[in-house]
Parts: C-alpha cells; sequence; structure tokens
C-alpha cells in the first residue's frame, strides 16, 4: 500500500521583485493557508515518509511552513500524550516539479522508489497537479471526487491510496481518493 500527497502551493503575490515567475513569494494569506494545511497533516496521520517540492520559491516557502506546522501539531499531540515524538520525513527539491504536465510528475513519484517512501507528499503547482489528481483516481470518496474535479485551490490537498508495492507501479485512475482538503474547506467545517 502507497499513499499519495498532493499539495498544490499556498496563495502567492502576483508579481516577483525579479520579474521572474519562478521567484513569487507567499503572500499574507498564502502563509497562514500553509500554516493551517500544515496544521491538518500533522493531526491526520500517516504522516509522509518524504517530501518532494518544486525549487519554485512559492513551493518552498509552503513546505517550510507546512512543514514546521506538522511538526508542531506533532509535538502538541505528543505533548497532550506523553510521549515522545518525532519527524522522519526527508525533504527533496526538484526542478522537475515546476511546470510540470501530470506525465513528467507521474515519472517524479515513480522515481522515488529509490527511497521507496511509503507515504509521500509532492507540493507542486497547477495545472499539472489538478491534472494528475484527477488522472490517477479511478475511486474513492464520491464528494471529495467531485470537488477535486472543479479546481485544486492554493494550498488545496489531495490525498490518493494506491494498492501497489512500489511506486514504480502506480498508474493512472489506480487510485482511491480518500481525501480532499483545503484552507478553506478546513475552515467551514470549523464555523459548522
Amino acid at each position: 500500500m502507497r499513499r499519495l500527497m498532493l499539495l498544490r502551493h499556498a496563495k502567492t503575490e502576483h508579481d516577483a521583485p525579479s520579474g521572474q515567475d519562478h521567484d513569487r513569494r507567499l503572500d499574507d494569506r498564502g502563509r497562514l493557508d500553509a500554516a493551517a494545511i500544515g496544521d491538518w497533516i500533522g493531526r491526520h496521520p500517516p504522516l509522509p515518509d518524504a517530501v518532494l517540492v518544486s525549487t519554485a520559491v512559492r513551493a518552498q516557502q509552503t513546505w517550510e511552513i507546512a512543514g514546521q506546522a506538522m511538526k508542531d501539531a506533532i509535538r502538541e499531540q505528543a505533548a497532550s500524550r506523553r510521549r515522545e515524538w518525532q519527524t522522519k520525513w526527508q525533504a527533496e527539491f526538484l526542478a522537475d516539479i515546476y511546470g510540470a504536465e501530470p506525465a513528467q510528475l507521474l515519472h517524479v513519484i515513480r522515481m522515488a522508489e529509490v527511497t521507496s517512501p511509503g507515504h509521500l507528499l509532492v507540493v507542486g503547482h497547477n495545472p499539472g497537479m489538478h491534472e494528475l489528481a484527477l488522472m490517477l483516481t479511478g475511486s474513492g470518496d464520491a464528494a471529495a471526487k467531485k470537488a477535486l474535479e472543479h479546481n485544486l485551490p492554493t494550498a488545496g490537498l489531495a490525498i490518493l491510496d494506491f494498492a501497489i508495492d512500489d511506486w514504480s507501479e502506480l498508474r493512472f485512475r489506480s487510485g482511491k481518493l480518500v481525501r480532499f482538503t483545503s484552507p478553506r474547506l478546513l475552515k467551514q467545517a470549523s464555523d459548522e
């Protein structure tokens, strides 16, 4: 069994000071959203064993903030249960994720077999991430699937499980969509 978590970078400024898209940074809302989604991930195991992050500034910042929020959530839960806490993931920054189409992203994920993480988090960009999530989904939560069909919003997270032993076996339409969430959906749920 393998679990894939696809996280789109959080909301960004419209233009980078350099004028380069690759250099766009998170805005204030993006920082808050990255922390919110990281906190949610940290409170809903299983956690990622490995993380693949686009080299774009906004993706790196999303991971930095979300990763810290995950650690904080894990530490808080461990303290309340009087247990040791640890984080086990490692992050790798890959230029191949920036601007990648679904087939390219699939190749990047298949290459994760080298480290063989059971639970993999990928932080990247639309349209590739959204299209990949749709193309990998074969079954799963109907409401989540319907919500995901419209968009993978900034800081949106799609979680898919696969009945495979190795990432090299990953195929389109073979995933079970377990969850789709975003900071907006988390806020709506907490307001209810």
